[in-house]
């Protein structure tokens, strides 16, 4: 069986997409044999600016082979990101003329590489199997409100209509995406197969402090540091508009100076207004880092007292399941989610030690940080770890996967 697999993200570089895809091919390759071909048409890393990776542009590994599509240099604009995707189509249309596949697979938050999907699938007769990561129109009618841009919306809408009703399976990342999709494409036949916890981050033994928090002794001030006496909480990912930190926490953590340290690693569209907006509040105890490698984190999640995770206040975020959930639950540490809607259900019903508060509150984030450093609790994560391993999700997925391609 041949399957083609796109996707704009794919290891080594650093972003949910990446490790998703990564984890489908390894799950392909264990449930499909040695006689299952798989080819991914990918992008080379370029999730983040400030950590470029060297990578080959194509890579074989028995039945995988690998190739990488060289991107011009680009941030994390709409127009640059748009002059960043035509690249990658235009190789992979070229590249894919007058072939077939049994399956091709398109994993995308971006809609465009989904209607990529759909383009090269429809060209060669194959099937596609949509994997559904975001909801990109829901997404931007949020972000372009009151923008020129906006007007570019009903296309993208007839697109998205159109790469739904031309996939022959669905899969959706987080039950909250269901209505929405459902629809605009009522007859279709919907998986669930959400995201997951990698085995690293189950097999990786990380201090669980339990009671034992640091308490919010003296600080003693060395430069813009603030004492290492001092609870640590730890945000690690992407600082874009769609976490708004800028909007939270400079406030919150003006308010807990001298009780609570910040440390955030990450690089974004938003990263410059977040530093302007921690300059202009005057604070000392956040830390800002670049984007470091994924197996470099480890000794940040040790240190850490609580894990960080925040989306912005826009309606479409309602409906999604961060991936940084599962990373975040897989460790033994306390959990500060700034979520609403769906998300801060899942918390609520699925994760234990988690305080969640309303997007962008920062005293809401101040009053639920000290709840959650007040309470004397045992983080015990092994029913969600067991639910929620990537590896189990993503033999399922495969499986389906390989089902749609015997057809």
């Amino acid at each position: 069986m041949k399957i083609l697999l796109l996707t704009f993200y794919y290891p080594p570089d650093l972003c949910a997409g990446s490790f998703r895809a990564g984890a489908l091919v390894k799950a392909l390759q264990e449930v499909g044999g040695r006689a299952l071909q798989i080819e991914v048409r990918t992008t080379m890393p370029n999730r983040y600016q400030s950590l470029l990776t060297v990578t080959p542009e194509f890579e074989e590994f028995g039945g995988l082979s690998i190739r990488r599509v060289p991107l011009p240099s680009h941030r994390s604009g709409m127009y640059d990101q748009a002059r960043a995707f035509l690249s990658f189509a235009k190789a992979v249309l070229r590249e894919t003329r007058g072939k077939k596949w049994d399956v091709v697979v398109a994993t995308s938050s971006r809609l465009m590489t989904a209607a990529l999907g759909a383009q090269v699938a429809k060209r060669g007769g194959s099937p596609l199997y949509l994997d559904v990561r975001d909801l990109f129109t829901d997404t931007m009618s949020d972000l372009l409100e009151g923008q020129v841009l906006r007007i570019l919306l009903p296309g993208f809408r007839q697109v998205e209509r159109r790469v739904l009703k031309s996939a022959a399976r669905i899969n959706i990342v987080s039950p909250g995406f269901l209505d929405y999709v459902r629809a605009i494409v009522p007859e279709h036949e919907y998986r669930l197969f959400t995201n997951g916890i990698d085995e690293e981050f189950l097999q990786t033994e990380f201090a669980e402090r339990g009671g034992e928090l640091r308490r919010g002794l003296p600080v003693e001030s060395h430069g813009d540091r603030c004492s290492r006496s001092l609870p640590l909480v730890l945000y690690a990912g992407n600082v874009g508009e769609g976490q708004g930190l800028h909007k939270v926490l400079p406030g919150a953590a003006s308010s807990l100076q001298g009780k609570v340290r910040f440390r955030v690693i990450g690089d974004g569209g938003r990263r410059i207004e977040l530093e302007k907006a921690l300059l202009g509040a005057g604070v000392s105890n956040v830390e800002l880092l670049s984007p470091i490698p994924r197996s470099q984190l480890y000794r940040h999640y040790e240190e850490a007292d609580v894990l960080f995770l925040h989306l912005n206040d826009h309606p479409a975020f309602l409906k999604v399941l961060p991936s940084k959930l599962f990373e975040y639950g897989a460790i033994r540490k306390r959990i500060l989610a700034g979520l609403s809607g769906y998300p801060a259900d899942f918390i609520r019903k699925e994760i234990t030690g988690a305080e969640v508060f309303e997007p962008c509150d920062a005293m809401g984030m101040t009053q639920a940080l000290e709840r959650l450093l007040a309470a004397k609790v045992t983080v015990d994560r092994a029913a969600f770890c067991a639910k929620y391993s990537r590896k189990k999700i993503m033999r399922e997925m495969a499986q389906d996967i390989l089902e749609l391609g015997t057809r």
